[in-house]
């Protein structure tokens, strides 16, 4: 019989599945004592990572360390445990007029693995990562000692921590800033693209925009291959909303959340059930160009309002595949992803183009660098393995490199950023198949 710790685990993508000890403590002693005890250790917020970064022999669920320290109204600044959840820092900030300098497409991961993902928004040419607005966090090392860092005090420990994922230490807390805004609405466009060359002039034209992305089907080829819809947007002043939204501006209705209720069957999402949904999705905007004001959870987490929208790929799972391209060869090697995406048939309904800033070089384990980067959701199938080989040789091709928070598949070659982790303790499965594939 097994003992009651060991469980099955797996992330957002329902792949891979394992079955590993999952331990959650609130107490930091207790903590030292389970790092202590083990040869091997990862720590893993709420899984809503995509990939196998999270997952170990031996894993720490920060789950328990979910209570906030402090709030200064005055500066913005929140002090949390690294358990707490975006969407609960957005719950407390949001109606004092603060909200998050940078976050990612879910409000369902945990500051911590905000930090060991160093994570980006639709922003990152304008305000950078989340990194950028840390002020200092307590850092769990393989001794069991606590300790602060920032960028005057452990310095070393503060740069490989942020985007190391997980690979330095556990997470215990952390302090950052919040951005002022004086609604929780923001002013969007949307504005449909025929092809790549239009959608790559359009990211260009809108550079001075705080916040751009673009949903890609992935699935034209010709003349159409790229064919998108850019939506950029700023934070709405409260001058500028129309009359039905001055109610209280900082507080959103509570909505109608729906749910899968079950795992889809495998048949269901095909390459034409994708061609048909891309199609859709494209002329739902009747419009060219679509200007409107939309609530931040609309804007930012689209699909959180879809509670296990994970299990409409079936309890195959899937991966999402994202890489980023520098910006000279930007066109060029966007094009010859997308088109040998459509060639395998192996579609994407769940595309998403972005570009990236200049990065931080002292944030060297960060995954941004100036570039273009895309997005891309695949069901596990035969086929699969073989595509994301391609895309891999493609990607190094042309200089990139694939995001470690969302990665299960590619080769080490492409991987290769995390430096000057040198820590046999803090493994993840991830970091092994990556030394596995090095020395093979």
């Amino acid at each position: 019989m097994k003992p009651n710790f060991i469980q099955k685990v797996t992330n957002w993508g329902n792949f891979p599945v394992v079955e590993k000890e999952m331990k959650s403590e609130d107490s930091f002693s207790k903590i030292k004592e389970f790092i202590l005890g083990h040869n091997e250790v990862i720590a893993r917020g709420n899984g809503r990572c995509y990939g196998d970064a999270s997952l170990g022999e031996h894993i720490f669920s920060t789950q328990k360390l979910n209570k906030f320290i402090s709030f200064d109204r005055l500066n913005g600044i929140i002090e949390c445990e690294s358990g707490i959840l975006l969407s609960e820092v957005l719950e407390i900030a949001v109606p004092q007029g603060y909200f998050l300098y940078v976050t990612p497409g879910t409000k369902f991961v945990t500051v911590g693995g905000a930090i060991a993902s160093d994570v980006h928004g639709k922003n990152h040419h304008a305000e950078g990562c989340f990194s950028e607005y840390v002020i200092e966090f307590q850092l769990m090392t393989e001794t069991g000692t606590i300790i602060t860092c920032s960028r005057e005090e452990n310095q070393d420990k503060f740069w490989a921590t942020i985007g190391g994922m997980g690979l330095t230490g556990i997470i215990l807390t952390a302090k950052f800033k919040l951005k002022n805004i004086e609604t929780a609405y923001i002013r969007q466009e949307s504005i449909k693209a025929e092809n790549l060359d239009e959608i790559f002039r359009l990211f260009e034209e809108s550079e001075s925009w705080t916040y751009t992305v673009a949903w890609i089907d992935c699935l034209q080829k010709g003349p159409n291959i790229g064919r998108s819809i850019l939506m950029r947007g700023e934070h709405a002043f409260q001058h500028e909303l129309p009359q039905n939204l001055l109610g209280n501006p900082l507080r959103l209705k509570k909505k109608f959340e729906p749910s899968v209720p079950f795992y889809f069957p495998g048949f269901v999402l095909n390459s034409l059930t994708v061609k048909i949904f891309n199609l859709l999705y494209y002329k739902k905007q009747s419009k060219k160009e679509l200007k409107n004001f939309i609530d931040y959870e609309t804007f930012f987490y689209p699909l959180d309002a879809i509670h296990n929208w994970n299990r409409i790929y079936g309890k195959s799972g899937f991966i999402q595949y994202q890489m980023v391209i520098p910006k000279e060869n930007g066109r060029e090697g966007m094009k010859k992803i997308l088109e040998t995406i459509a060639n395998s048939g192996n579609g994407s309904f769940l595309a998403v183009l972005k570009l990236f800033g200049k990065n931080n070089p002292q944030a060297y384990n960060s995954f941004p660098l100036e570039g273009y980067t895309l997005a891309l959701d695949f069901k596990v199938n035969s086929k699969l393995k073989k595509l994301v080989e391609k895309l891999d040789d493609i990607v190094q091709e042309f200089g990139g490199r694939i995001y470690l928070t969302k990665d299960s598949m590619s080769r080490s070659s492409l991987t290769g950023y995390l430096k000057n982790i040198h820590n046999p303790k803090f493994v993840s499965l991830q970091h092994k198949r990556i030394i596995n594939n090095q020395s093979s």
